[in-house]
């Protein structure tokens, strides 16, 4: 009969869809082995669990003396030491020196115009909130060798003359 024949076909495909399963399986599994043995590691060879010695930090220069930018538009470096200065939201150490009003009796440049301004050039009486945490552009300066030469020239090393000169 030919309904008795049905749940015997349909047994079939099924067993035939695992034993392909199975096939790709350990054939992947088996190409996976040679590719991992014959292709080197593109990082080298794993590193050990050994600490070294940690190098010496850097000595800060505190000599109060402007240096000259390493590229234009770089923010100038911090020529003094800020060891112990109060940066949080209640209080800005680095303001009681250099914000416009205290200037003159520090003898510390006064922070730029930009600082007073918003994004969209607007001024402000005080300093912008965006402006306020000093350290996130201006840093102290480390004596040490840079990572990248630097091949910047200012201006006036490469023979350009100010305008009006001519």
């Amino acid at each position: 009969m030919r309904g008795q024949d049905t749940p015997r076909c349909l047994k079939r495909p099924g067993w035939m869809a695992v034993a392909a399963g199975l096939l790709v399986f350990l054939t992947t599994a088996s190409v996976a082995q040679v590719i991992q043995q014959t292709v080197p590691q593109l990082e080298g060879p794993t590193p050990s669990m050994e600490t070294g010695e940690a190098k010496p930090l850097p000595k800060w220069i505190i000599d109060d003396q402007r240096r000259m930018r390493a590229y234009p538009d770089q923010p100038p470096i911090i020529p003094h030491s800020i060891e112990g200065y109060e940066l949080s939201v209640n209080a800005n150490r680095c303001l009681s020196c250099h914000k416009r009003e205290f200037t003159q009796d520090s003898g510390a440049p006064m922070i730029s115009v930009t600082h007073y301004m918003t994004r969209e050039g607007q001024m402000l009486a005080d300093v912008s909130p965006r402006r306020y945490f000093c350290t996130a552009c201006h840093v102290p300066q480390a004596d040490t060798q840079p990572l990248v030469p630097s091949e910047f020239k200012d201006m006036s090393e490469l023979g350009v003359r100010p305008a009006g000169s001519e």
